[in-house]
């Protein structure tokens, strides 16, 4: 029972603290734009990739993101504050962008294989990006209450890989039906949706760069 108890402590945690963050479903309609003139099979893998390579950066931040943090002597806002510069930049260029689609043939091809890329901007930061990496560092840095032997440490830590994993999950699938929630919300609709969601993409990185300024001013004037 305490075995089960620590495991599901463990993934709620992890799960519930990135989910909202992370968000995929939020993001498919972005992935869905990036990638819709490729062909199903590259989208299919895009989907499997970005799915993997949000599971092992939300894993390194969670595992080395302390440790570096205190190496390096980078602080926590600093990396909120640059974070959120880029989400802004992407935000921005996705509201002003005046069609998708209006381009020729080749050159949409080649567009659109130049912006899909798995890691970047599709893992990061369209998908895992300075917030979601934050909390999975504070989730690394977080001191279980309670556990005081490896045992209950090693399964405080599958119960995180768990919800780790459970993240990367809700990804795949996100994205490898983001063509159907577009299909089903229409060209219109579609529209709508990615404009108001980079506009509130926009909002998201601003208010990184916020909290990132005011933690790191509290910070300076307490010392």
């Amino acid at each position: 029972m305490e075995t089960l108890r620590t495991l599901s402590g463990a993934f709620l945690v992890t799960f519930a603290a990135l989910f909202p963050i992370v968000n995929p479903f939020e993001a498919a309609p972005f992935y869905h734009v990036l990638t819709r003139d490729l062909p199903q099979s590259r989208q299919r893998a895009l989907a499997r990739k970005v799915a993997i390579n949000g599971f092992l950066l939300l894993l390194g931040s969670m595992l080395l993101g302390p440790w570096l943090l205190v190496v390096f002597g980078v602080e926590l806002p600093v990396v909120r504050i640059a974070g959120g510069l880029v989400i802004t930049a992407l935000g921005w260029k996705l509201l002003t962008q005046d069609d998708y689609s209006d381009h020729a043939a080749g050159q949409v091809r080649d567009d659109a294989m130049e912006r899909a890329g798995a890691f970047y901007p599709l893992t990061m930061p369209l998908t895992v990006g300075p917030g979601s990496m934050s909390v999975a560092v504070g989730i690394g840095s977080r001191k279980p209450v309670g556990l005081l032997n490896i045992a209950d440490i090693a399964l405080y830590a599958v119960g995180a890989l768990a919800g780790l994993a459970a993240i990367g999950l809700s990804i795949y699938i996100a994205y490898r039906f983001a063509g159907n929630l577009s299909r089903f919300l229409g060209a219109s609709g579609v529209e709508v949706l990615v404009r108001l969601s980079a506009f509130i993409l926009m909002c998201i990185g601003i208010e990184f760069l916020w909290s990132g300024y005011l933690a790191l001013a509290a910070a300076h004037a307490g010392g």
